[in-house]
């Protein structure tokens, strides 16, 4: 007999489940977030300026992700109403040394970190003497360390009071089933407090699914995952080279190993923020660069684990976004839950094949349109179709 065919299991995330998930932008104060977050998100809605704290709530606000297959296959249907994906992205005040400690804006800004699934860090890179810097002078790897130990000092705050419920639990003693697991629960919670004392992140670390599944339930700062945005003077982003680029990949990789690091420069978005199409296109050939936004978004959505599936038609293209991993019923709740308490099936034509053949009908006759139950799990770039019971679809 054929061996039975190893079925891979689905890596459990650390993090909030679903699909509409957040990302905030942080650092210290007068890095660039808030000027950052208004070209990105062309909604203007932070202040940005030259003193600490002009940010205090968060603004949040949605930035539409880059995507050639969606506007392929807007150019192929011509639908009458065009509905890209977007990702939520949110503002935080900046942060200062002793925040944990309640300094500066202290736990309202690390409260705000904790309401978001994953972190663009921003890290100051230019000179100007008309820009403060709050720690007096540009020195990116302390940047980096100082807003890396206010999370961690925070972190230990959290697990040191999640410890604290956990063996209220454990001093009753006895052989329950309750407290064998709080029993496991509490050394877990000690391996993640020398962990963090030890100068470490949660997010680079390996876990088994238990211990995530516990980690989750904690909502840990640095458990978040991170990508880091250097931000340049225009003239040494055109022409690739700056003195801390070095220092902040050596410290990256030391402190986050494995997590992307980004250059670009508010400067320059600021001014390329206005224009598309052509226009845009035209500008970045004149000045030898391109904008890092594409980049930035399409980088976040592949760190947050998250992928797209289309519905295509006469009346709409739309993109959708889910958790790599999910099942064709939950996909089909993206779109309306009535969809997926009552999914039958979908049938699902892949983007190659489209792009390919150019035509839906095409696609059918070729004995490419595939129907899938509810087992199936949905991959990158599907095309879609659910029927439900009730005539929904």
């Amino acid at each position: 007999m054929p061996p039975k065919k190893q079925v891979e299991e689905k890596k459990i995330l650390l993090g909030r489940p679903g699909n509409n998930l957040k990302t905030g932008i942080v650092g210290l104060a007068n890095v660039g977030k808030s000027s950052l977050f208004n070209a990105l998100t062309k909604a203007y809605l932070s202040a940005a300026e030259n003193f600490p704290f002009c940010t205090i709530n968060p603004e949040e606000s949605k930035v539409i992700v880059p995507s050639p297959r969606f506007n392929n296959l807007c150019e192929l249907y011509k639908p009458k109403s065009e509905v890209p994906a977007f990702l939520t992205i949110t503002d935080i005040a900046g942060l200062v040394r002793g925040a944990a400690s309640g300094e500066g804006l202290g736990n309202e800004f690390l409260s705000h970190i904790r309401a978001v699934d994953a972190l663009f860090q921003v890290v100051r890179c230019f000179d100007d003497a008309d820009i403060i810097h709050i720690e007096g002078d540009v020195n990116p790897a302390r940047d980096l360390e100082i807003v890396c130990n206010e999370l961690r000092l925070k972190d230990i705050e959290f697990a040191e009071k999640h410890l604290e419920g956990v063996h209220k639990i454990t001093r009753r003693g006895g052989q329950s089933l309750e407290v064998k697991q709080k029993k496991e629960e509490a050394a877990l919670v000690e391996k993640i407090i020398e962990l963090l004392k030890d100068g470490q992140r949660i997010y680079n670390q390996n876990w088994a699914p238990k211990e995530i599944e516990i980690i989750n339930s904690m909502l840990l700062l640095t458990a978040k995952p991170s990508i880091y945005l250097v931000n340049l003077s225009e003239k040494d982003y055109i022409r690739k080279k700056n003195k801390h680029l070095i220092k902040i990949k050596e410290w990256v990789d030391k402190n986050s190993p494995g997590d992307l690091i980004i250059p670009f420069s508010v400067a320059l978005e600021e001014k390329l923020a206005p224009l598309t199409g052509a226009e845009l296109k035209a500008e970045e050939e004149k000045i030898g660069a391109t904008s890092a936004f594409d980049k930035m978004i399409t980088s976040m959505r592949k760190k947050m684990d998250l992928i797209s599936f289309f519905t295509s038609g006469a009346d709409e293209v739309r993109e959708w976004t889910i958790r790599d991993g999910t099942k064709a019923p939950a996909a089909a709740g993206v779109i309306h839950n009535d969809l997926q308490k009552t999914f039958i099936l979908a049938e699902i034509m892949k983007y190659s094949d489209i792009e390919e053949l150019k035509d839906e009908k095409a696609v059918k006759a070729a004995g490419k349109l595939h129907t899938k139950g509810k087992d199936y799990v949905m991959e990158d770039g599907d095309i879609v179709y659910f029927r439900a019971a009730a005539g929904k679809s």
